[in-house]
């Protein structure tokens, strides 16, 4: 499968997201307006719509795309210029240097949906133990308090750039159903899976790959017997 053709799929999916915005820039799929909305209620960044640029090589998904966020955060692993450092958008392989292994850097099974779940879980789990922004990772340490200031205001910062008319979802909108012959409510745990988890295209792509196989298999059963 063609990059053009795998990330328009990836952009599809993603676009039926509540937790995610995408739009193409100028019309190139291999350029991408992305905006995070935190929905989980217990993070500090919840209600956040976080504008980024992603920007995809010709040769994807055999090396990672560039992850940028428009309005740089005050966080331990974002840089002043809104580059992330984290794992999973460094390029294939184990990198000796920085002790990081195979399995937690970028490989082709990746996609878009993980980077962003990725991002998603970094806001709230910094990792300050080799901090591209040094100051914010020393305060989360020392002055926890000071630190949550400086989200919230990057969290108000972050509601600038809702598009007008853009209806914003929340925790509730967003994953608790209610049943007609049970009042059902699903919460935020029961959510996880489903709502951060593969598309619908992709499970049927699944299936069929699983049919196949099992065809193949009785193919050679047949073999087996016939011999």
């Amino acid at each position: 499968m063609s990059a053009e053709r795998l990330l328009m799929n990836e952009f599809k999916a993603l676009s039926k997201e509540p937790w995610t915005n995408v739009e193409l820039i100028n019309e190139n799929v291999f350029e991408w307006s992305v905006a995070l909305i935190v929905l989980n209620p217990e993070s500090l960044h919840y209600g956040g719509y976080f504008k980024a640029k992603m920007s995809f090589p010709k040769n994807y998904p055999y090396s990672p795309p560039d992850f940028k966020f428009l309005r740089p955060l005050y966080h331990p692993n974002i840089y002043p210029d809104g580059r992330l450092c984290i794992s999973i958008l460094h390029q294939p392989g184990e990198d000796e240097m920085s002790g990081e292994l195979a399995a937690e850097r970028w490989s082709p099974v990746q996609r878009v949906e993980t980077v962003l779940i990725s991002v998603l879980s970094l806001l709230d789990d910094a990792e300050v133990s080799s901090p591209a922004n040094v100051d914010a990772g020393v305060m989360l340490r020392n002055k926890p308090d000071h630190y949550k200031e400086m989200v919230k205001k990057d969290l108000e910062t972050s509601k600038q750039d809702i598009p007008a008319g853009y209806v914003m979802p929340t925790h509730e909108t967003a994953f608790k159903t209610v049943k007609d012959d049970g009042d059902f409510e699903m919460s935020w745990e029961d959510s996880d899976a489903e709502s951060f988890g593969g598309s619908d295209s992709d499970m049927e792509e699944l299936d069929e790959d699983m049919s196949d196989f099992g065809a193949e298999d009785e193919d050679e059963d047949e073999e087996e017997d016939d011999e």
